[in-house]
C-alpha cells in the first residue's frame, strides 16, 4: 500500500546555541508549523537543512515553550554553519515505523529470532530508537551485525529490560571469554 504524499513545510530559521544539557544547538520552528506536524503521541519529522542534510528528528519544546529542532555538530560541520547562521528548513511528518531507519542487520536478526523481535517491539518507541541509533551509527556492516546480536541477547538476558551500563559492556565485548 503506497503512503500518501506528505505536506512539505518550508521556512528559514537561525541556529541558536542552547543552554540545554541534552542538545547544544537548535533552530526555532514556527508554532503554526509545529502544531500542523504534531499529533498526539508523535512529534517526529524528517528535516532537510539547506537542501543537503536530511535527518529524522522530533520537534522539541524548549523551556520557554517554543518548538525547536536540535542540530548536532556533525550536521552543522557538514553544512559549514554555526550559531547565528540562517538555515533553509524543509519539514515533513515522519511516517516511518521507528523514526529512524531499521538497519538491515537487525532486520535479519529479527527474521531469525522471533523472541528477540518481540522483546524489542515491547520497548517504548524512544528506547527502540536509541537501540536503532546504537546499531546504525557505525559504518562497518560487521560491527552492525555484532551490535544487533548483542542488543537482542541483552534484551533476552534481561527479560526485555535495558541496563545501559551492562549493554555498553556487552557492546564493547560481545563475546566474553568464559
Amino acid at each position: 500500500m503506497a503512503k500518501s504524499k506528505q505536506e512539505l513545510y518550508r521556512f528559514t530559521s537561525s541556529l541558536e546555541k542552547s543552554d540545554n544539557k541534552l542538545w547544544g544547538c537548535h533552530f526555532r520552528v514556527p508554532k503554526k508549523i509545529a502544531l500542523a506536524l504534531s499529533e498526539p503521541g508523535s512529534r517526529r519529522v524528517v528535516c532537510t537543512l539547506n537542501g543537503k542534510e536530511r535527518y529524522q528528528c522530533a520537534i522539541l519544546h524548549f523551556k520557554t515553550g517554543l518548538p525547536v529542532i536540535s542540530v548536532n555538530k556533525k550536521v552543522r560541520d557538514s553544512l559549514g554553519v554555526t550559531f547565528g547562521s540562517e538555515v533553509e528548513v524543509n519539514l515533513t511528518k515522519d511516517d516511518s515505523d521507528y523514526g529512524l531507519p531499521l538497519p538491515e542487520e537487525l532486520a535479519e536478526v529479527f527474521k531469525q529470532d522471533a523472541a528477540g523481535k518481540k522483546l524489542f517491539h515491547a520497548l517504548t518507541a524512544g528506547k527502540q530508537r536509541t537501540l536503532l541509533y546504537i546499531i546504525g551509527n557505525v559504518k562497518d556492516p560487521e560491527k552492525r551485525v555484532l551490535r544487533s546480536l548483542a542488543i537482542v541477547r541483552h534484551l533476552k538476558e534481561n527479560k526485555g529490560s535495558i541496563d545501559y551500563k551492562k549493554l555498553n559492556i556487552l557492546l564493547r565485548n560481545p563475546y566474553p571469554m568464559k
